[in-house]
């Protein structure tokens, strides 16, 4: 029976998951796989903390050469998180030919690169499959099944805390903030929420996920980002009458060698697969040339999702002669043939203040149609109030560029604008 010993950095939430995982399935790893797997040494801040799971006393240590230097351990486990001291360890650890599994979306979408290249050059292992969607399995879908196909599109609702923010506003009405405090009290939002709800860990997550499915790095840097703070009750409850769903999306496209990436709160058809995604569920849809739409749908995040998805990791790179790396040229700066555009075509939600009197339709329509936007439904939402009126219009498709300059034409005295969201089929 082949035996693996692994070290830990970090034995946190998902770190405690591994290692019940890895105690629990021990005898049916062993029984399918003949596999042992032994951890010898778990990295730790404080070696006298409570923890939830039963590592013994004597793996633990604070020092990071214990795990990172001791010859026998040839694969390193890290869920510390953050891009740094967390890179440096794994890096520290390819170039002593340890092979590497993550969960660290951060580390891996900003340094990839020379993640990457230590590991080749080092004959070890990179895997990082928990690090986008916890066990969804999307990173070697795109990496193996779907290897044969020229993929288009892909759109995802891949952060847990904004679906179930935005599925409440949905079914209840609620507000933001309202909702914001519940999900934090639940254990579903962290106390500094900024990561998730400003977009940050979608955008992570998506440059991956993008990466992988053009065949070209998308830097982190070159998706853009918009959170849901400002979305109302109002915007879901008036998209939600003339039949839209709104989610956090996670959107990338590709054209020939023109690439967009983006996430910002979007606007589905309510019978698109996604918009059926509710709570903390996470799902990825895509569109290859061969396979054409396909969809992935599970739990995003949460220990044991996570560690479900680790400890995979853990099994594939015991059980590979050979570790499998990306083909693309995985760079510091991105590839000069790509070109990364920030204007996309969509059509847009445009919810307006507008004043009652005659005239204002005209008036919108015509700074709308100056830039080539055209109307495709119009909402009046409610009544009178201090002489305005609440005005919503979905647009046929136009590019983002000529959205955002036909909004600057509009006179805010005639027509203020509160709310422009994205919508997408």
């Amino acid at each position: 029976m082949k035996e693996i010993v692994i070290g830990f950095l970090g034995c946190g939430n998902v770190g405690g998951g591994v290692w019940n995982l890895l105690e629990g399935f021990a005898s049916e790893i062993a029984h399918r796989d003949q596999l042992k797997i032994r951890v010898k040494k778990v990295l730790v801040r404080n070696v006298n903390k409570a923890r939830t799971c039963a590592v013994p006393q004597e793996l633990l240590t604070s020092n990071p050469a214990e795990v990172l230097e001791d010859p026998e351990i040839s694969l390193v486990a890290e869920f510390m998180g953050g891009e740094q001291p967390a890179t440096d360890y794994m890096l520290r650890a390819l170039e002593s030919g340890k092979t590497v599994v993550t969960a660290n979306k951060v580390a891996v979408a900003l340094n990839w690169h020379r993640l990457q290249a230590a590991a080749q050059q080092h004959n070890a292992g990179l895997y990082y499959e928990a690090s986008v969607c916890g066990a969804i399995p999307i990173i070697s879908t795109l990496m193996t099944p779907l290897q044969s196909n020229r993929i288009t599109k892909l759109m995802g609702i891949i952060n847990g805390t904004t679906n179930y923010i935005l599925s409440r506003m949905y079914e209840n009405g609620e507000d933001y903030a309202d909702v914001l405090s519940d999900a934090q009290k639940l254990g579903l939002a962290e106390p500094d929420p900024a990561s998730d709800v400003e977009g940050m860990d979608a955008a992570y997550k998506l440059s991956i996920m993008a990466s992988l499915a053009f065949h070209a790095r998308v830097h982190y840097d070159k998706v853009y980002r918009e959170g849901i703070t400002r979305i109302t009750a109002m915007d879901i409850t008036c998209g939600k009458e003339m039949g839209y769903v709104l989610k956090l999306l996670a959107i990338a496209k590709r054209e020939g060698n023109v690439i967009e990436t983006r996430v910002h709160p979007t606007f589905l058809k309510a019978d698109h697969p996604l918009a059926q995604v509710n709570g903390s569920f996470n799902a990825v849809y895509l569109h290859g040339h061969a396979c054409k739409e396909m969809m992935l749908q599970g739990r995003g995040a949460g220990d044991i999702p996570t560690a479900s998805a680790v400890v995979g990791d853990i099994l594939h790179a015991a059980m590979s002669d050979v570790h499998v790396h990306p083909t693309f040229e995985n760079r510091a700066t991105p590839d000069p043939l790509m070109v990364f555009t920030d204007d996309w075509q969509s059509r847009y939600f445009i919810r307006l203040s507008a004043k009652d009197a005659p005239g204002v339709l005209a008036s919108v329509a015509g700074s709308f149609a100056r830039e080539n936007v055209s109307i495709a439904t119009m909402m009046q939402k409610g009544s009178v109030e201090q002489g305005r009126v609440p005005l919503i219009f979905i647009t046929h498709g136009a590019s983002e560029k000529a959205m955002q300059a036909a909004l600057k034409h509009l006179d805010p005295e005639v027509a203020r604008i509160e709310s422009m969201i994205r919508v997408e089929d």
